[in-house]
Formats: C-alpha cells, structure tokens, sequence
C-alpha cells in the first residue's frame, strides 16, 4: 500500500508519531509505504507535544508547497490517504475544494480518484459549522474517525487508548494490524454490568 499521512497542526502530533512507530515495524513496513505532508503549523505543534521534528522518523517528507510530489495527481496511483490529527481549517478547506497546500490538494485527489481518505479529527467540542464540514466530506467518500478511545480493553497506559484510535484507523485503511483488544475476543461485560 502507497500512503499518504498528512500531519495538520491541530492538537494530537502523539497519535501520528505512534502510528508512524508502529509502521516501521518490521510486520507493517513491508506492506505500507509511507510518505508525509505537513500543514504549516503542524512541525510546531509537533515540537511542542513530541520534541522534535517528523524527519526525525526517516520517513519521506514533502514541503507543503511541493507540487510536484506524486500524490499531487491522480496519475501517480496512491492508495490511500490518512490526516492525523486533522484540525477544523484543514477540514473545512477538504470540505469545500480548497487546495491551498500539498496537504489538501492530494486529500482533493483522494476523493476525485475514489480512493480512500481517512480524516482523524482532534478537536472538542464541535460547533455547527466543524460537523457540517465533516459531513461534507463524508458525503464526497471520506471516512471522518475522531480521536476517541475506547476503554473496553481497560487501558493501563497513554499509548494504549492510543492504540485503540489507530487500530480503528488501521483497520479502514485495510491494514491488519493487532493493537489493541477487539470486542468479542476477550473483552466482554463484567456480569454486574449486563442487562437482566
């Protein structure tokens, strides 16, 4: 699989620094190719919430003004696409076909294509507008799965409810990957929880 993850500045960069940790395991990096596309204040958000830079990881990374990188067209034969985290200004331009920067030109190409586009809102609460952009963009075929744990799996760490996000994620864009517990393999209500 060919990916593009495109790394937003909105709150979130541990979620996109975790996903790419797990794709350079051995397991996954031979199945996903993965290359990265920042907004312009997504390496800022990332200093302050990981340390560092997204070139840190050695994975391929794009400026976001760079045309000519092969997501930028259809022709180049992406598979799918993942924004994470995606703020409200980077949905709203998805939303509206506003390709003002690498980022949302090839999240443009992903829903002219039909291929699959994976938007993972980090943001609280949601005003009218927020939820009619992700409708939107569900409308054009995008998946939109906000950053919402899961606590089923009686997470003991950070990074364990981060893994049931992304597990999700990984899941849509077709990559089998065992993160986190899923319901009904060894997750079940305690018996006092049922309904009688």
């Amino acid at each position: 699989m060919k990916l593009v993850l495109g790394i937003s500045g909105a709150s979130g960069a541990p979620y996109a620094r975790r996903l790419l940790t797990h794709l350079r395991q051995p397991e996954l990096a031979h199945r996903v190719s993965v290359e990265l596309v920042l907004s312009r204040t997504a390496a800022q958000v990332w200093a302050h919430e990981c340390g560092g830079h997204p070139r840190d990881l050695d994975f391929p990374v794009w400026d976001g003004r760079d045309y000519a990188a092969p997501f930028a067209s259809g022709s180049a034969g992406y598979d799918a696409m993942l924004v994470l985290p995606a703020s409200m200004s980077c949905i709203a331009r998805i939303a509206h076909g506003i390709s003002d920067d690498l980022l949302t030109r090839a999240a443009d190409v992903m829903l002219k294509e039909r291929r699959k586009l994976v938007v993972v809102p980090r943001e609280a609460p949601y005003s009218v507008i927020h939820l009619e952009n992700m409708l939107a963009i569900t409308r054009a075929g995008a998946i939109v799965l906000p950053a919402s744990p899961s606590f089923y799996a009686r997470p003991t760490s950070l990074e364990e409810a981060m893994d049931s996000v992304l597990a999700r994620v990984l899941d849509h864009l077709g990559v089998p990957a065992a993160l986190s517990q899923r319901w009904g393999q060894g997750v079940t209500l305690q018996p006092e929880l049922r309904e009688k």
